[in-house]
Parts: structure tokens; C-alpha cells; sequence
């Protein structure tokens, strides 16, 4: 079992940069594919980014490829998610996700631990 902790939410301009970081507790993180979701008032939660068990690998939804990178820090049991060139629509409660499996997946059911979420705020 693995408990997840988002911080690094905030207000920000659009244009500006923000890093979430979400750390976790718990043993064999190395063993986990992570991921990050985001659900804006009003709408599902969806898929931002996720990251294989070795960072080796990452996914993206089309409309953050290019601003945000996600990576991980299996020796301090940390994922991160860098969000640059932030637009309005990016505003939403972002979420840390986690599995112990080898292929990263892009669906909520395809996770079954997660943060509380952050708050992330683009003004325009």
C-alpha cells in the first residue's frame, strides 16, 4: 500500500510556471507507474501525464505535450509533474495517482491510490 501527498499548487499567470511534486509513503515506490490527473470544476477527471516504474517512460494528453514534463525520483519516493507556459484551462484540482503494474495507463480506473489533490489557479 502506497499513501500519496500533492503539494505545490497555486496561483499563477498565464504564461508563468508551477512544479507539483507528490510524495510517497510506503514501500517499493520503484514498483508503482504513476501518474498525474487534473478535474476542473464541472468536468470528469482527466488524464495529464504518467511515468513508467524506472522513468523511462512518459505519456501525455495532447493538450499538455510540450508545456509539462513528468519524472520521478525513485530514491526520494517523489513524482513530479513541471508545468510551464500555463494557460487558463489548465486551472483544476491536480491529483497524484499510483498502481503497482508495469504499463502506465491513462484511465482514473486504472489507478487505485491517490493524493487529496492540489489546487492549481491560472489567471489570464
Amino acid at each position: 500500500q502506497v499513501q500519496l501527498v500533492e503539494s505545490g499548487g497555486g496561483l499563477v499567470q498565464a504564461g508563468g510556471s508551477l512544479r507539483l511534486s507528490c510524495a510517497a509513503s510506503g514501500r517499493s515506490f520503484s514498483s508503482y507507474v504513476m501518474g498525474w490527473f487534473r478535474q476542473a470544476p464541472g468536468k470528469e477527471r482527466e488524464f495529464v501525464a504518467g511515468i513508467g516504474r524506472s522513468g523511462g517512460r512518459t505519456y501525455y494528453t495532447d493538450s499538455v505535450k510540450g508545456r509539462f514534463t513528468i519524472s520521478r525520483d525513485n530514491a526520494r519516493n517523489t513524482v513530479y509533474l513541471q508545468m510551464n507556459s500555463l494557460k487558463p484551462e489548465d486551472t483544476a484540482v491536480y491529483y497524484c495517482a499510483a498502481r503497482q503494474t508495469i504499463t502506465v495507463v491513462t484511465t482514473t480506473s486504472g489507478y487505485n491510490y491517490w493524493g487529496q489533490g492540489t489546487q492549481v489557479t491560472v489567471s489570464s
